[in-house]
């Protein structure tokens, strides 16, 4: 009933998370993969401002099929395997927080990868086009079959290795901020401040696994858009790092992160108070545990006083 629980709290709170945070991943997306010779644009706001203006409001949505669809399902599987983990581990403590996140994050890559590949070539399809000419790809699964066609198995899994480096210890500091900062803000159900502290907790997350991991998502979102423009420029991902380094400098690593940092703290904080919320009212109802936050770690073992504090679930 728990695992339940916890992949149908993620479910709704990944839907929310994809509206609120689309339009930014778009203008990130376009930001990293922009040619360093003939730059489009100067930056977050000229990009947003390029893309409403050229491609209209629907530009920003480019893509919102398949994050719709996988983030959802993928947002249903961390927060139920990160659950699951957690009550298996016995202990609700930082570094199984951290260990719980991290299984997750891997786990869930299998699933990402393939969609992030959709999205990236989606958002990047009819530049600077307020209506394409023509359209490569109807939508994000004809997007993946016409690339296994032409590419088969491995195709529809580029950036495997880098989603897997930037995945798993991702959500790993995600979930350990979250339980660091829940517990240290402290809240109960009484709190009038409960829904903010909780918003502030899961933003801060968001920021702090994208902080930790980006120049590994650049890499990745390089080696997704590879070959979109009929060939392809990198040999892999150290070909893709050293051609990087040597065009652009470090900087390179830091392309599209003001959007994605504006990006992470609303989608964050919608995320894990809608999943924080749904979990307490549905235990709530059950006659679970009656702490500001859910805890699956606790929900099916005998709590201790000590151990009876706010978690991140």
């Amino acid at each position: 009933m728990d695992f339940i629980l916890d992949f149908a709290a993620g479910c709704i709170g990944g839907a929310a998370g994809v509206l609120v945070g689309h339009p930014f991943d778009t203008v990130k997306v376009r930001l990293q993969v922009q040619s360093v010779d003939r730059p489009l644009y100067r930056g977050t706001y000229h990009c947003f401002q390029s893309i409403v203006r050229q491609e209209s409001m629907t530009g920003l949505y480019k893509g919102i099929g398949s994050p719709m669809m996988g983030l959802t399902f993928i947002n249903a599987i961390v927060f139920g395997v990160q659950g699951d983990a957690m009550r298996r581990l016995g202990h609700d403590t930082p570094l199984n927080q951290f260990l719980a996140g991290a299984s997750a994050g891997a786990l869930q890559s299998v699933i990402c990868c393939p969609m992030e590949l959709a999205k990236t070539r989606m958002q990047l399809q009819g530049l600077g086009e307020r209506k394409s000419k023509q359209k490569l790809y109807k939508n994000s699964l004809d997007c993946l079959v016409r690339i296994y066609r032409k590419e088969g198995f491995r195709g529809i899994n580029r950036g495997m290795v880098t989603t897997l480096v930037r995945e798993t210890p991702g959500f790993g500091i995600y979930f350990l901020t979250y339980d660091v900062l829940t517990r240290s803000l402290g809240c109960e159900p009484d709190d009038p401040y409960m829904i903010l502290k909780l918003l502030f907790a899961g933003g801060m997350s968001g920021i702090s696994s994208w902080i930790s991991t980006y120049p590994v998502d650049v890499i990745k979102s390089r080696l997704q858009a590879d070959g979109v423009g009929g060939h392809n420029k990198y040999n892999g991902i150290a070909d893709c790092v050293r051609q990087s380094l040597k065009r652009e400098g470090w900087r390179v690593f830091t392309h599209g992160l003001t959007s994605t940092l504006l990006r992470a703290f609303p989608v964050n904080a919608t995320t894990f108070a809608t999943v924080t919320l749904f979990l307490m009212y549905m235990r709530d109802d059950a006659g679970d545990v009656k702490d500001c936050e859910p805890q699956p770690a606790h929900s099916s073992l005998t709590v201790s006083p000590q151990q009876a504090q706010p978690s991140s679930l």
